[in-house]
């Protein structure tokens, strides 16, 4: 039996912000949206395009406290070719990333950049 991942879901404080980090840090698109007033929350979908996994952004309309994160939660993962260059481009847009790093002292291969909730994102070489 075979299963394919089809997305991973994360809730947002602000869904237009976060949809904008996302498009502008990533590239992703906006794949869908489904809105329930009633039961006040929407659900944004995005994906890089072409691609099939899917990032669900979660805004439950009357959340006024940050969600904790909490100690179980690491990191969403995107990859790159060109990693030098996704980095500074992500400083140019303020997006405050963590410097290149490499496993146990070897060369660069990856970085961190916090979305605006705090959720981490690795921006791998690929």
């Amino acid at each position: 039996m075979k299963y394919d991942m089809i997305h991973t879901c994360i809730r947002v404080m602000d869904l237009k912000k976060s949809e904008q980090f996302y498009q502008q840090a990533f590239g992703f698109e906006i794949s869908r949206r489904k809105d329930f007033p009633d039961y006040k929350f929407t659900l944004s979908y995005l994906r890089s395009p072409g691609g099939q996994f899917e990032l669900e952004l979660t805004w439950n309309h009357d959340q006024t406290e940050p969600y904790e994160i909490g100690n179980g939660y690491s990191h969403l993962a995107v990859g790159v070719k060109d990693l030098e260059t996704s980095h500074k481009r992500h400083e140019a847009q303020g997006f405050n990333p963590k410097p290149l790093k490499g496993l146990a002292g070897g060369e660069a291969k990856f970085y961190f950049i916090a979305d605006p909730d705090g959720y981490l994102v690795e921006v791998v070489r690929t």
